[in-house]
């Protein structure tokens, strides 16, 4: 996608302009240059209604492509619903990365389930350092992309239970607001957060860490942090790669009911609580922070599942999964 910022970085190899006329036969012509695509599929990235300017760019192609569903939507409008069949027409094999997904996938759309399988999303290979806090408070983390439907006003409301709690706990909310949202609402949601914040009373528990952060400090922050929350209000989010980095860190999780939170944390690797509900996500949080032996067994769940998320593990079964359309492949004459 053409951003100022990538330009320059020798990583890329071509642009996808959204909105310019043709854009997609150098963008499909560049790709068609190397053995296989793998295609990140989301709505919101490529341009025109849904995302359905990748369209043209994946019927030109004549190079194997794998495109990978971040999303797939329960509701679906008529017209998400047919892009994303299209997308799947067009490509070779489909990745999701939760079992959930592939079943909402296969039952809801008209997709051939011969080409869809399930994927995990990647995670780093070896948890950050356990760091202590230097001043003794316990950490609760949230972190990524900020903007409507993150569900941090709940948890916002639900610190309000453990802020009696000694030591108290500090609440860190780290990320930017999400460029889209910055573009369209500006930062209306942060300072809706921030009016929360010192309307309910809990303004000595939260911190914001506005910076975007480079993987060195991420890795820091998750390693201080006591418990990872995940509060969105989307009960459609299939996908999660700040749950998938937090267990991989082998921290608590508490999540509301999302299908990627419910496949994977029903086990014990975490607590899971309604949408739009601050008394449960403040229950949530008290019995993390006051039972040592929950948090152990979520310690123990969290190894346990992670080690099929490694980076390494994922991206074998990525080169398999090339390999066998490859092998399908007609030859060029």
């Amino acid at each position: 996608m053409e951003s100022a910022t990538y330009n320059d970085r020798p990583e890329v190899v071509g642009h996808l302009v959204p909105h310019a006329p043709d854009s997609h036969i150098p963008a499909a012509d560049t790709l068609n240059r190397h053995d296989i695509v793998i295609v990140q599929h989301e709505y919101g990235i490529y341009g025109g209604t849904d995302g359905e300017n990748l369209l043209p760019v994946l019927r030109r192609l004549r190079t194997p492509a794998i495109a990978v569903l971040h999303t797939v939507l329960s509701r679906p409008t008529a017209h998400q619903k047919t892009v994303l069949e299209q997308v799947v027409a067009l490509t070779g094999a489909a990745v999701t990365m939760t079992e959930a997904a592939q079943a909402r996938l296969i039952a809801g759309y008209d997709v051939d389930p011969t080409k869809v399988c399930v994927i995990p999303h990647g995670a780093p290979e070896a948890p950050p350092l356990r760091l202590l806090n230097p001043s003794g408070e316990p950490v609760i983390l949230t972190w990524g992309l900020l903007g409507p439907g993150k569900g941090i006003e709940w948890a916002i409301a639900g610190l309000r239970l453990v802020r009696h709690l000694t030591p108290r706990p500090r609440y860190v909310i780290a990320g930017q607001t999400h460029p889209k949202v910055l573009a369209e609402q500006g930062e209306a949601y942060r300072l809706m957060l921030y009016s929360r914040v010192r309307a309910l009373g809990v303004a000595g528990l939260v911190t914001f860490e506005r910076a975007y952060l480079e993987q060195d400090r991420l890795d820091r922050l998750v390693g201080r942090a006591d418990v990872v929350l995940l509060p969105y209000d989307s009960p459609d989010q299939a996908t999660s790669g700040v749950l998938v980095e937090a267990l991989a860190a082998h921290k608590p999780v508490i999540a509301t009911t999302f299908p990627h939170a419910v496949e994977v944390l029903s086990d014990g690797a975490g607590l899971l609580v309604p949408h739009h509900d601050a008394q449960a996500i403040g229950t949530a949080l008290k019995r993390v922070l006051t039972e040592p032996d929950l948090v152990s067994g979520m310690h123990h769940q969290a190894t346990r599942i992670s080690q099929n998320s490694r980076w390494t593990v994922v991206a074998e079964r990525y080169r398999t999964l090339a390999v066998t359309l490859l092998s399908r492949a007609p030859v060029p004459l």
